[in-house]
């Protein structure tokens, strides 16, 4: 079940004995839990009817005792077992879950990695309750989910600022919520968060970044792209060689692909590739810049100076020099 409809029923007061969540995406199950918790009890309720334990110091019996206590001048308690992970005896709570205590509801949250579906324990919390299933966004599926969160905050966002947050903030999604919340709350209601915007909220220089630098390479922007690499020798933690060559092995990669691929509309590589049509776009021109012969050079040479970047075969260029000189060999050889 998507978590918005397990949210509604939160909000109709219909309450499930179990919730198991787990999954890499960490988002989602505080996001669950935090719902829960808002929900299941009054303010005034909750001292003596709210438990929270931790899965690295939880005791199994002190646990068991806390979910069969009934409630006290309330409908349900609420017990929630974070960084369930942790719990060394989690499958030993099989017992319980079975035959749970009906004005008991406990949250299980099991976090960083997905539970062994193949075990015991998830059936009862699936047949009485709710599991849910939380998994890492795909890189390709950022842009749509930041431009979704934006409007759901009543604001806009463009096409190239989008891209600008999915490049720098990666697929953290609480990172990610954090940031646009705080510029929600700058630009005001009803506005279009610009690039400008992200450059004087968030840090990211709507000119001087690895996007653009990437951008400035697939486009043959010799000069554009200097002035960034420039930049970066001056600002190093704005451009670190590592994260430049992990976006330029992307890029290339993805051009190789666009080169191979039959059917050359926007639509059809975006579903090929697994990028947004945006990033579609932009590499269809690029591909005009590069043949798969000199793209496969450069992903030789990538290869060449991330090895160079670890100090191997280098013993006196820094990273600064290091980037300055695949940049001209990318753009001159």
């Amino acid at each position: 079940m998507e978590p918005s409809l397990i949210i509604k029923e939160l909000q109709q007061q219909q309450f499930k004995p179990l919730y198991f969540l787990h999954g890499e995406e960490s988002y989602y199950i505080d996001m669950l839990a935090e719902a829960i918790q808002q929900h299941a009890l009054q303010e005034h309720e909750r001292d003596f009817n709210q438990t929270i334990l931790y899965g690295k110091d939880a005791d199994l019996l002190a646990l068991i005792s806390e979910l069969k206590s009934y409630p006290m001048m309330a409908e349900r308690r609420l017990v929630i077992l974070k960084e369930a992970q942790d719990f060394k005896k989690i499958d030993e709570l099989e017992a319980y879950v079975d035959n749970p205590t009906p004005t008991t509801v406990f949250v299980v949250c099991y976090k960083n990695k997905a539970f062994d579906a193949r075990k015991k324990l998830l059936k009862p919390f699936a047949k009485l309750g709710h599991v849910y299933k939380s998994d890492k966004i795909r890189e390709y599926q950022l842009p749509d989910w930041i431009s979704k969160y934006v409007r759901s905050k009543g604001l806009q966002l463009n096409a190239k600022a989008t891209m600008l947050l999915a490049e720098y903030l990666g697929s953290d999604l609480g990172r990610i919520v954090n940031e646009l919340d705080k510029l929600s709350i700058v630009v005001g209601p009803n506005q279009t968060i610009t690039e400008q915007d992200i450059e004087k909220n968030i840090g990211i220089s709507k000119d001087y970044n690895v996007f653009e630098l990437v951008n400035a390479i697939s486009s043959k922007q010799a000069d554009k792209a200097f002035k960034i690499v420039q930049y970066f020798e001056y600002n190093p933690k704005a451009g670190e060689l590592i994260v430049v060559i992990q976006s330029l092995f992307k890029l290339f990669s993805q051009l190789m692909r666009v080169h191979f691929t039959p059917n050359k509309s926007r639509e059809a590589i975006a579903s090929a590739v697994g990028v947004h049509p945006f990033v579609a776009g932009e590499l269809l021109n690029a591909r005009q810049n590069y043949d798969p012969k000199k793209i496969a050079a450069i992903i030789a040479l990538l290869h060449e100076y991330d090895l160079k970047s670890k100090g191997v075969g280098n013993s006196s260029m820094d990273q600064g020099e290091l980037l300055k000189e695949l940049v001209f060999q990318i753009l001159y050889t």
